[in-house]
């Protein structure tokens, strides 16, 4: 069982390793591309909007899907109720932002948004087409399908955002891209998924499932309002602008800060759930994955953070400049964020959703206080400030949930984390120094310093035996073996 289980671990990842890694270099190159087509205020108009989608995209999947991925033998009557339920949801959910546009607009003083968002909210009924098929592929490990499907929607249409932009669409050629990636994912995953819904809707099939998916819901719903009320509350008391600075940061933040741990994420789910029933195995499972995680994310936030000035201006060109001290804040609260998922994960495997329904309340209520503080006494860096230390809340509150249920305790996961930590400390200060004592051009400078980060961080994680570094290099190896 053992050996199995590690045998459909190590193929996801491999094969999340290349959904993600080749979602994000398109996506790296496009936004490269759409950054010098388009303006900040661009940005910024499509990030008022941000809130309301993520909101409205997350009442459809309504934790139903993770409650399927859950249950041990989900039935064609829970796939097909589930559907229909979406479906239906989603039908009312555009409904009533269409309905409630011209009050957004009103909101930001924006009369754009009107259209975009009744345009852009199309995208949650051509979501929940998928919704089934994309967690089917999940339940049964079929990583190789999703990363295909992923990559070639992101390809054509960061392709079309691309074309758009250069002809003059501004903030539509933003929409457009998002409702091509949705229409897309749809339209591959209906014809290699061969699956279609029965004609029925099962009350005790939505009864069940909701036991555990309702409280995944309202945990998801309050988690998603939380990730992006800083957009709501920019675009409400500062400018376009600003808040097209802060999307284009947090952006390049999540794709880096996210890259490892969505992949660990989207694997460690279904696979911790294959071993619910024991506990010990699960801890090994999830210490591991945790590991890895810190291991790769930690040194990664800490060059960019480090080299942030230099990647800005080469990546997005001077207008992009005011976003550098954003950045920099936000790969503090990185860190924290790609090692949330997998905690969280690992309790909801366990089917404690009304647990953490009840700690997403209280972590994210803190949260929301320690924003709404620092915008007030800080203004823009206060709310920034107040962004890393909740993410930090969120981190230990799940970890203290993985203590109570897994028996990782928190005293071992931050002794298991603090020579990682302190690796990455020693190698941050070294490489700090070296790039104060030089004086070459900017690009220069930056590879130097990535260089002799990366040099240390790993002499040392040789020399004291860390072992996600073995752990990390048999990940890398497998997957250079099955791409070659």
């Amino acid at each position: 069982m053992a050996s199995d289980l590690k045998k459909k671990t190590l193929s996801g990842m491999i094969w999340s390793f290349v959904q993600r890694f080749g979602t994000m270099a398109i996506s790296f190159v496009s936004n490269i591309v759409l950054a010098r087509l388009l303006t900040p205020d661009d940005y910024g108009t499509i990030g008022m909007l941000m809130i309301f989608i993520a909101v409205a995209n997350t009442f459809v999947d309504g934790g139903f899907g993770s409650a399927l991925i859950q249950k041990k033998e989900p039935t064609e009557e829970d796939y097909s109720t589930i559907f229909w339920w979406n479906m239906f949801l989603s039908v009312v959910l555009y409904g009533l932002l269409f309905i409630g546009a011209p009050a957004v607009a009103r909101f930001y003083n924006l009369p754009l948004l009107c259209d975009v968002l009744r345009i852009q909210g199309v995208v949650l009924i051509v979501n929940a087409l998928s919704i089934i098929q994309q967690n089917q592929l999940r339940k049964q490990l079929k990583f190789k399908r999703l990363a295909t499907v992923t990559v070639i929607s992101a390809t054509f249409s960061a392709g079309i955002a691309i074309i758009l932009a250069y002809m003059g669409w501004g903030v539509w050629a933003l929409v457009a891209q998002q409702l091509m990636l949705s229409a897309f994912t749809a339209i591959q995953l209906w014809v290699l998924n061969k699956w279609s819904p029965l004609l029925i809707f099962s009350k005790e099939s939505f009864k069940q499932l909701f036991g555990f998916g309702g409280f995944i819901l309202l945990s998801n719903l309050i988690n998603t309002f939380c990730n992006n009320v800083q957009t709501l509350l920019i675009g409400r008391y500062f400018t376009p602008s600003i808040l097209g600075h802060y999307t284009q940061a947090r952006k390049l933040e999540e794709l880096a800060s996210t890259s490892v741990s969505s992949i660990i994420d989207q694997v460690s789910y279904p696979v911790l759930a294959e071993c619910q029933n024991n506990i010990a195995e699960m801890r090994t499972v999830l210490k591991k994955l945790l590991l890895c995680i810190a291991f790769v994310t930690i040194p990664v936030m800490a060059v960019l953070a480090l080299n942030a000035h230099s990647l800005i201006i080469f990546l997005y060109t001077n207008k992009w400049v005011e976003c550098i001290p954003y950045f920099q804040i936000l790969c503090i609260a990185g860190i924290a964020i790609s090692m949330q998922g997998i905690l969280y994960y690992a309790v909801a495997c366990l089917g404690k959703s009304r647990e953490l329904f009840i700690w997403t309340i209280i972590k994210r209520g803190v949260g929301l206080l320690l924003l709404v503080v620092g915008i007030f006494f800080g203004g823009i860096y206060g709310l920034l400030i107040g962004t890393v230390l909740s993410t930090w809340i969120v981190y230990l509150s799940n970890a203290y949930l993985c203590s109570k249920h897994i028996h990782y305790t928190l005293t071992k996961q931050l002794l298991d984390l603090l020579p990682i930590v302190i690796v990455n400390l020693i190698s941050y200060l070294i490489s700090y120094y070296i790039g104060s004592c030089i004086a070459l051009p900017m690009y220069v400078e930056s590879f130097i310093v990535t260089g002799s980060y990366m040099v240390v961080y790993l002499f040392i994680s040789y020399l004291v035996k860390i072992k996600p570094l073995i752990d990390v290099y048999n990940i890398l190896n497998n997957l250079i073996k099955r791409l070659l």
